[in-house]
């Protein structure tokens, strides 16, 4: 376990790691705790776009266009959208993006729940994600692994999501320490991965991520996020 702290202290030493985990956990990210915003994220993410330049701004779009309009603001509106809304398809484009919105709110929309909020939250507390292909939502078309953990963490759950920046880190880390606990080979090995540094540290799962984010990123995008997270 000291080996592990050493080397995870020295790369987080001089990065915010705790305040951008923690934004995550507090649900105090630029979208706050909109239920509605947060799927809209998560499924604004599926085509790979990059965050600042293509993610965020489809979901202030969307926040504009369809919530802050009062044409779906619960997820019950926004599963009885259609596909092919005219609107929808001007601020989501790719179809992929747009079919997990909607079949995403259509399960969230199911769950027995007070409120949205509950209904997402209480999916991402017990989601299963070494299973998560058997969930009805990692069954949708076009949620892979990480869009399924993105939407777990945008939810305010400790963990990783399995993208390059994670899979970099946990490769570099395991060079150094040469654990077979570490491999990212596969994301399930590599959100694994991260689990067990969290258990061999002081570190929490989602905090490795965010530091794997942060030493990936570059300064523009590192500079953006602060600002828009007003860290």
């Amino acid at each position: 376990m000291c080996r592990v702290q050493t080397v995870l202290d020295r790369y987080a030493d001089g990065t915010p790691y705790e305040q951008l985990a923690a934004a995550f956990l507090d649900l105090e990210r630029w979208t706050g705790d909109d239920p509605v915003l947060l799927l809209a994220e998560a499924a604004a993410s599926t085509t790979g776009q990059g965050y600042f330049t293509g993610v965020k701004p489809t979901v202030e779009r969307f926040r504009e266009t369809f919530v802050d309009a009062g044409r779906a603001k619960t997820f019950d509106e926004l599963a009885a959208l259609r596909l092919e809304d005219d609107a929808l398809v001007e601020v989501f484009g790719a179809e992929r993006k747009r079919h997990v919105l909607l079949e995403a709110a259509r399960v969230f929309a199911e769950r027995p729940a007070a409120d949205d909020l509950e209904a997402l939250q209480s999916w991402a507390g017990s989601a299963d994600y070494y299973r998560y292909d058997e969930d009805p939502i990692g069954r949708i078309g076009g949620v892979g692994p990480a869009t399924f953990q993105y939407l777990r963490m945008l939810a305010g759950v400790d963990t990783a999501k399995p993208d390059p920046a994670v899979t970099s880190f946990v490769e570099t880390v395991g060079d150094e320490i040469e654990s077979p606990s570490l491999d990212a080979s596969d994301p399930r090995r590599a959100v694994a991965s991260c689990e067990w540094l969290a258990i061999a540290s002081s570190y929490r799962t989602i905090e490795i991520d965010q530091l794997a984010w942060w030493l990936r990123a570059g300064a523009d995008e590192r500079e953006a996020a602060l600002a828009s997270q007003q860290l």
